[in-house]
């Protein structure tokens, strides 16, 4: 209950500062268009949907499982209540494919997040914005190791472009950078579990669940930019429309036997984006060998529902229909 009065509360303090902005277009601030990123969450807030995000790892093999193919389909809607406030609904299918044993598979916990943009620059082309996200415990299946708690996650989300940065130094305008800093904490410090052994003796086991620190940035350089306000260098449709993309995806647990040990991966890709989607795919890379020593895939289809349909994706409880929010 006292995690539930966290969220309302949270979302209640966000309705309340609604009014102060007035929008932006979707994933822009100034000149500069933020794609939505794979890996990471991006600052801003919009009418869209992610079908499906395909990611696929073989994890390394630990003393209680074999090592295992993982493959994860999964979906996110995203929905503005105002120009500023916005909240989501992701979910995935995960299939787990041991080198020794059954198959399983089963979805994951539902996660909801609310976001509110509370800062723009328009000349610096700089976005923030604060979120909650919950990872509802019980919803997900125990044969993928669904938690059965919650796990509440409080996030900074960040988006900055460099077209302000001097004509010396004009090929970097293009650059952009976005990130998302995250404290997951669980509703629940440890899981009572049982096992009994070939004598008929219980064993009563409490693990931790740890409190981790969830950190992500993206490093973006988007040739439309490039083409459109710093030099035309001539490159041809579709190619003008690309966005070469790298993504640190990472965590490190505060407190356990791994705290402060960082695990994640870093995913260097491209994404395409046009009037009414983006197309994504990236390389998984793992930093250390804790969870794969393989590199895995992940891909997205991602559509911009608020520009496929404005009068009845953008309609908003708050401020009536916005319209299409790309110019």
């Amino acid at each position: 209950m006292r995690g539930k009065a966290l969220f309302a509360c949270a979302l209640a303090l966000a309705l309340s500062l609604t009014s102060v902005h007035v929008a932006q277009a979707h994933g822009l601030i100034g000149k500069r268009f933020f794609p939505a990123t794979l890996a990471t969450d991006d600052p801003f807030v919009a009418d869209e949907l992610s079908l499906p995000t395909i990611s696929y790892l073989k994890l390394r093999g630990t003393e209680e499982a074999p090592p295992t193919k993982q493959i994860s389909l999964s979906g996110e809607l995203s929905k503005r209540l105002s120009p500023d406030l916005g909240i989501s609904f992701a979910g995935s299918f995960t299939m787990l494919d041991p080198d020794e044993g059954a198959s399983v598979s089963g979805f994951d916990n539902l996660e909801v997040t609310a976001k509110y943009v509370f800062f723009k620059n328009a000349p610096h082309e700089l976005m923030l914005a604060l979120g909650l996200g919950w990872d509802v415990g019980g919803t997900g299946s125990k044969k993928v190791d669904a938690e059965s708690f919650n796990t509440w996650t409080p996030q900074l989300f960040f988006g900055k472009g460099f077209g302000d940065l001097p004509d010396q130094l004009e090929l970097m305008k293009p650059l952009a950078i976005t990130g998302v800093l995250g404290l997951a904490v669980p509703s629940r410090i440890h899981t009572k579990t049982f096992e009994t052994d070939e004598d008929g003796n219980v064993d009563v086991k409490k693990p931790l669940n740890p409190t981790v620190f969830q950190w992500g940035f993206s490093f973006q350089y988007n040739l439309q930019y490039l083409q459109s306000y710093v030099k035309d260098v001539g490159i041809p449709a579709p190619l003008n429309r690309m966005i070469p993309i790298v993504e640190l995806a990472l965590e490190t647990p505060v407190d356990g036997r791994n705290a402060g040990r960082t695990t994640g991966s870093v995913n260097p890709g491209i994404i395409w984006f046009g009037r009414y989607f983006q197309l994504g795919l990236e390389a998984v890379i793992p930093i250390n060998h804790d969870i794969s020593k393989n590199i895995g895939a992940l891909a997205q289809i991602h559509f911009y529902l608020d520009d496929i349909l404005p009068q009845v994706f953008t309609w908003t409880p708050f401020h009536g229909v916005l319209g299409p929010t790309q110019p």
